[in-house]
């Protein structure tokens, strides 16, 4: 048999042991989070506002300093610290941090800063003097001597208050060389941490420290830490509001502090031992109705900011949603729309502060926070809380809510409508009569003419190379009231449509036009005036660019026909017929008038389709054009009511309010004056006017204004005259 053949030896792998310092300058993004610059959706802030924008973020440079930070609002968290002061030189690349709390033992400060796991944060279950749990930004001992390892400089001065002795240590090239001072005596009744550190740049790559995101994240712990005063180069920043003040200066008309509120909760530690937790909260928001932007957060979590979001973020933002979905479940039913969150949440900011024992991120960045069913309590029980308020203040905010999902199913909806409206488009329109003009379409023009007798008339009149017309039948449809689907179902609006050539969903293009002028020749009586006015509103809610273009005209149809000894003469009115038989040399055989434009003569309706233009219906405003459709077509009749009866057409004077005294009211308590609406209407009723209760309300107030200035002016009359005559006696004297 042959042999076997030996095994190859095969080359074993290089086992190495790495110290701390090594592995923490090699491996920082493991420490610190990512070593290259990206770009962060955040926000910075100006000199008295706040703007969010996309910066140049480095993650692991920007910890770094933070590490040092939150070591000061640990000391200010077990009541400490009352002052915290940074300053970045003019290097760009020097931090000094400075706090004025106990300090700590001087033989602890190179374990402290050189060696990880070590600290005073590692009492998840212990709990302080009052039983509860500790609460700390900092929880495994690595932060403050990862930055040393990665620092060409790091140098520390220690204020034991303790032992009132104080010390410096000098740490340099990742503490590979340490030097420190002797110990001396101070005086003073605060110690505290003095932190100078320069970072490496053959770890971070470039070693210069942003200032304008350290500015912000020194203002945000001032935020986050009511009654901590911090200052950042010459700035002081000190705010006893906390995140409230935050959001007022996103916005102040726009702001709204939820609640600062505080959750107590109890538990047994893994020693069988009771404890006590507790969770505090704060919440507000800012709400800009108007914006359709997705909503924002600015959050934190013992005063870290959870750039990437988490639990909190989740559980606020749904349970806001639900509470206001349930508060609005029968206005949508009414309206009949479905709410949709975005309705909800579009254009609102929420502000969001957290402190809690042991919070748990994903890493040590601390940039998103993974769920805890105590905190899922806590902000249950907040939001439940406080959330009632909030509703009974922003009642406009609900109706906007509303508005939105109601302008979200219309934009659906015209989506739809301009799928169906090309195809109707391409069809036939039998009840158009068309212009004849192939090519030069946009010197046609479309008579929309009130009942198929009108169009009888304007067949024989008409120029038919350009002038086409479309008969109604009656009074069209209001479509302020109706849905797209109505209006598209609707015959004669799809008539219309199809004859222009326009698509409700897309905006009316000159181009594409089968007609640039739209005329309408409706009676001149008011049935006629009434269908102008609904095909206006009609064409502006779809298409409000023809009236910029100058699209959307009128023509009157003459009332009379005067037969005279040289011809016809036409009037439109009672004004110009009088006119008419006061001229002189006019011999007048016969007057006709015109009930309607069936009724007119040939040469009448020659008269009118020869006219080289008619009244062009324009507005200088579209939104105040929007705003009075919407009053005379809405739903809500009492804007309606308050257009046609002048508010001012029955406001009691001072002197009818003071002598009839049933009007105003006076009380005795305060002393306020305050009108009465029933004494309003009864006084209008016996002027032999009528007022709507909203009118009433309004002359009211108005009264009680004026009887309220000149009851006070009658007092400071008083005041003066007694002021005069106690000056007068004590000349005499």
């Amino acid at each position: 048999m042959a042999k076997k053949a030996a095994a190859k030896k095969v080359k074993d792998a290089v086992i190495e042991a790495k110290d701390q310092r090594w592995h923490c300058r090699n491996r920082v993004t493991l420490v610190f989070g990512s070593n290259d610059i990206e770009e962060l959706d955040t926000y910075v802030y100006t000199q008295d506002s706040l703007e969010f924008k996309t910066v140049k973020f480095h993650q692991a440079k920007s910890k770094a300093i933070e590490e040092i930070l939150d070591n000061c609002i640990d000391e200010f968290y077990r009541g400490h610290v009352t002052e915290v002061k940074t300053t970045l030189k003019d290097d760009g690349k020097t931090v000094i941090i400075q706090d004025n709390g106990i300090g700590f033992p001087l033989d602890k400060v190179k374990m402290v800063y050189t060696e990880f796991r070590t600290g005073s944060k590692f009492k998840d279950q212990e709990v302080d003097e009052k039983g509860f749990l500790y609460r700390t930004l900092g929880q495994n001992g690595l932060g403050a001597a990862a930055t040393c390892l990665t620092s060409d400089l790091f140098k520390v001065t220690i204020k034991h208050l303790n032992s009132h002795k104080e010390q410096t240590y000098t740490f340099k090239d990742g503490a590979l060389k340490t030097s420190k001072t002797q110990a001396k005596k101070f005086s003073g009744k605060t110690g505290g941490v003095k932190i100078e550190v320069v970072l490496a740049p053959e770890v971070y790559k470039d070693n210069k420290i942003d200032a304008e995101l350290l500015r912000k994240r020194i203002i945000d712990l001032a935020y986050n830490n009511p009654g901590l005063k911090f200052t950042f180069n010459g700035e002081t920043f000190l705010y006893k509001k906390g995140l409230l003040q935050l959001a007022e200066r996103i916005d102040p008309d726009k702001s709204y502090h939820l609640a600062d509120e505080s959750y107590i909760y109890e538990g047994i530690n893994l020693k069988k031992k009771k404890y006590k937790a507790k969770v505090d909260m704060s919440v507000s928001l800012v709400i800009d109705p108007r914006s359709e932007e997705r909503e924002k957060f600015i959050s934190f979590v013992n005063s870290t900011p959870t750039y990437d979001g988490g639990f909190h973020h989740d559980r606020v933002k749904r349970l806001f949603i639900n509470i206001i979905k349930d508060k609005l479940e029968r206005s949508a039913k009414k309206e009949k729309v479905t709410l949709v969150d975005n309705d909800i949440v579009s254009g609102v900011t929420f502000i969001i502060g957290i402190i809690m024992p042991n919070p748990r991120f994903e890493s040590q960045t601390k940039r998103k926070l993974v769920r805890d069913k105590d905190l899922e309590k806590a902000l249950e029980e907040f939001m439940s809380n406080n959330m009632a308020k909030f509703l009974r203040k922003h009642k406009d905010y609900l109706d906007v809510v509303i508005e939105r999902a109601k302008a979200r199913q219309r934009f659906n909806a015209l989506k739809d409508a301009s799928k169906k409206g090309k195809k109707q488009r391409k069809q036939r329109v039998e009840k158009l009569l068309d212009a004849n003009e192939r090519r030069n379409r946009d010197n046609c023009t479309l008579f929309i003419c009130e009942g198929d007798s009108a169009i009888g008339g304007l067949r024989s009149a008409r120029n038919k190379l350009y002038q086409g017309g479309i008969a109604l039948r009656g009074k069209p449809m209001n479509v302020t009231q109706a849905s797209i689907k109505d209006v598209l179902n609707n015959q004669e609006f799809s008539d219309i449509m199809a004859s222009v050539g326009l698509v409700i969903g897309q905006r009316a293009d000159e181009s594409d036009l089968r007609y640039s002028s739209i005329v309408f020749l409706a009676d001149s009586d008011v049935d006629g005036g009434h269908i102008n006015t609904l095909l206006a509103n009609f064409f502006f809610q779809f298409w409000p660019e023809l009236y910029e273009m100058g699209s959307i005209q009128f023509a009157k149809a003459p009332l009379f026909e005067v037969i005279t000894d040289k011809g016809p003469i036409y009037a439109e009115s009672d004004g110009e017929l009088e006119s008419i038989k006061k001229k002189p040399g006019i011999k007048i055989r016969e007057i006709q008038r015109n009930k309607g434009l069936g009724e007119m003569s040939p040469e009448a309706f020659k008269y009118v389709l020869s006219r080289d233009a008619y009244t062009k219906i324009t507005t200088e405003n579209m939104e105040e054009a929007k705003h009075m459709l919407h009053t005379c077509f809405g739903k809500d009749t009492q804007l309606r009511k308050d257009l046609l009866i002048d508010e001012d057409e029955f406001v009691p004077d001072v002197n009818a309010a003071l002598k009839g005294k049933d009007l105003v009211k006076k009380s005795k308590n305060t002393g306020k004056v305050t009108g009465t609406a029933k004494a309003v209407k009864k006084a209008a009723k016996k002027a032999g006017k009528k007022v709507t209760k909203n009118v009433a309300k309004k002359a009211a107030k108005k009264t009680a204004k004026k009887t309220a200035k000149k009851t006070a002016k009658k007092k400071v009359a008083k005041k003066v005259s007694k002021k005069t005559a106690k000056k007068k006696v004590a000349k005499k004297r």
